[in-house]
């Protein structure tokens, strides 16, 4: 594996008899874009505020870029973008006059001379330029969640942490941030962004975790958790199903419905199909969605999910 953005080894949270986190061993690799995943209540928050330094481990150990937090947070710290649990902003302010602030807070290469032109490139790449002087208690709930992405671009981090960073957007809103993460990562900014979209999810990451009570339970490439389930599903031009029930035997796996058939995928299913007299119009691999896996790796709600966050 290349150089890890993202290091913990036995990471360990609670808050007096609540055990948040229980022996994390996450690992971000360099250039990822990893999903961090898991249901309301399964430590994903507490986890990334102990990597920002914002809380700290009751046992444990955390690197960020090669760096110990909270040790070396002084040195590694102003290198991360981050928003976590929603944006926050001064509202009598405007976007722009935010960003500089926030900017001016944290000491960046180029500092003060170079600052109007990051603020301006944060706010055009989340399509602000032309609302930035406007206040932000004006701004809807999409606007404020594009700042608050903004505010995590403007120094221009080598890794992003977001939090639900498409929280509240339109399917535009959507797209545009989807699009920015991918060009980013194509300039080699690692991404760490938990998210509950996980078709989002799928589509923009390479690499997962799953939290569950606490746990990291899964921790995978995406291509690998949606291997082949082993199954085809079949789907005829015409409805003769009886006479592809009779052709396959054992391999029907689910009694016909309508043109479509699911089956093992074992044998020249087609072959034998289309052998049979019946035509066929499309034959798929069936795959595990990331929702499967999230799914059978968690605990429902109100099954003893606790109190984490």
């Amino acid at each position: 594996m290349s150089d890890l953005a993202v290091e913990t080894t036995g990471l360990t949270k609670r808050f007096g008899r609540v055990q948040a986190v229980t022996d994390v061993d996450l690992r971000v690799a360099e250039g990822d874009r990893y999903g961090f995943l898991g249901p309301n209540g399964s430590g994903k928050t507490t986890t990334v505020r102990m990597l920002l330094g914002l809380v700290l481990p009751t046992s444990g150990r955390v690197r960020v870029l090669g760096g110990r937090v909270p040790g070396d947070a002084a040195r590694v710290l102003p290198q991360v973008g981050a928003m976590v649990e929603g944006p926050a902003a001064i509202g009598h302010l405007s976007g722009r006059a935010n960003l500089r602030l926030l900017d001016a807070a944290v000491p960046t290469p180029g500092g003060r001379r170079t600052r109007r032109a990051r603020v301006e490139a944060a706010l055009e790449a989340v399509g602000l330029a032309q609302v930035g002087r406007r206040p932000v208690r004006a701004y809807s709930l999409g606007m404020r969640q594009r700042l608050g992405i903004a505010s995590a671009l403007v120094r221009r981090p080598r890794l992003l942490v977001l939090d639900e960073p498409t929280n509240g957007l339109d399917p535009q809103g959507i797209a545009l941030v989807t699009d920015l993460l991918l060009q980013l990562s194509a300039q080699g900014t690692t991404l760490l962004v938990s998210s509950h979209l996980l078709s989002e999810v799928e589509h923009l990451c390479t690499r997962v975790g799953v939290m569950d009570r606490g746990h990291l339970v899964v921790q995978d490439d995406v291509d690998a958790l949606r291997a082949p389930t082993g199954r085809l599903v079949v789907t005829l031009s015409g409805a003769e199903t009886g006479t592809a029930e009779r052709v396959l035997g054992r391999r029907l796996l689910e009694p016909p419905c309508g043109r479509s058939l699911v089956v093992a995928d074992e044998g020249d299913v087609v072959g034998d199909l289309v052998r049979g007299g019946l035509a066929v119009r499309e034959a798929v691999v069936e795959r595990r969605t990331l929702t499967d896996v999230v799914l059978a790796r968690t605990t429902a709600v109100g099954e003893g999910a606790g109190v984490a966050r």
